[in-house]
Formats: structure tokens, sequence, C-alpha cells
């Protein structure tokens, strides 16, 4: 085999064993104040209720990193101006919201769960966004849509 047809074959190989994509971008940091008011997640995709299940993953995942959280997931046609105001009321000093843009298996043989989420934290006084987090990833057919949100999550939150 020559050099070049070898090259090609390890970056194949490399890509197959890698099997999934996996992009975050974050900004700032989420204070140590451990109360935070969260809404649901903005449904962006053709899942119903996609918003509300991303939404209870991100909670029970703030949750183990010992935030308090007042939970209005319910709630999922809220104005920004009413989540800063429910928030105040919560006497918690952030409001988180955010969006799931993708949230659903692939087709093909194997139907990976693909997932894609935004996450925003605000300060509940004047709005101001303190962090903000965007990831996206796959993974493999015997993988689930929660188990891939619920890492690209823990990878968002550290």
């Amino acid at each position: 085999m020559n050099l070049m047809v070898k090259g090609l074959f390890s970056f194949v190989i490399i890509l197959v064993l890698s099997g999934c994509s996996y992009v975050v971008q974050s900004r700032g940091e989420i204070p140590d104040d451990k109360v935070i008011s969260i809404f649901a997640l903005k449904n962006y995709t053709d899942t119903p209720r996609a918003g509300e299940r991303a939404s209870n993953i991100l909670e029970g995942i703030l949750l183990t990193k010992g935030y308090k959280v007042v939970s209005h997931v319910e709630k999922s046609t809220l104005s920004f101006q009413e989540m800063q105001k429910i928030a105040k009321e919560d006497d918690a000093k952030y409001f988180l919201h955010g969006g799931v843009s993708e949230w659903r298996y692939k087709t093909g043989i194997d139907g990976e769960p693909a997932v894609s989420l935004t996450c925003t934290l605000y300060k509940t006084k004047g709005a101001k966004v303190v962090w903000s987090a965007t990831a996206s990833d796959s993974d493999w057919g015997t993988s689930s849509i929660g188990t891939t949100a619920q890492r690209i999550f823990e990878s968002m939150i550290r």
C-alpha cells in the first residue's frame, strides 16, 4: 500500500472509532450563588415537548451540582419579562432558559440520537447575561436521547 492510501485509511479508521461529533461553546461561569429559577427550554424541533424533556434533565443536573432550583418548567409559553418577574418573586438572583434545536433519532440502520441545546443564565436584577453555553452531540444507536442530553448538560455545567 502506498503512503497516501495508508494515510487515508488511518483517517477513516479514526473517524469511525470516534463515532460522534461534539461541540461545546460557553461564555462566563455559573456563579456560586446557589438559587436559580429555571424555565422550560424553547422547543425549536419537530419533537413534541422536547423543551420540557431537556429542561427536566437540566434541572436534575443542577440539583446534583448543589444548586437550589425553583422549577417553572411547566410554564412553557412565558415571555422574557414574565420569566424575570417570576424569578424576582422566587427571590432567585438568577434565571435560566434557552432552546432545543435538535432532539431526534437520525434515520438509518442504527438510528443514532442527535441533540443540540442552548442555555443562558441571566442575573434577575438587570437581566444581564452571566453565563451561556451551546452544545451539540450525537451518539451510537445503542444510546438514548436522554443519556446524550445528560452528557451534553454535564459538559456545559462544570
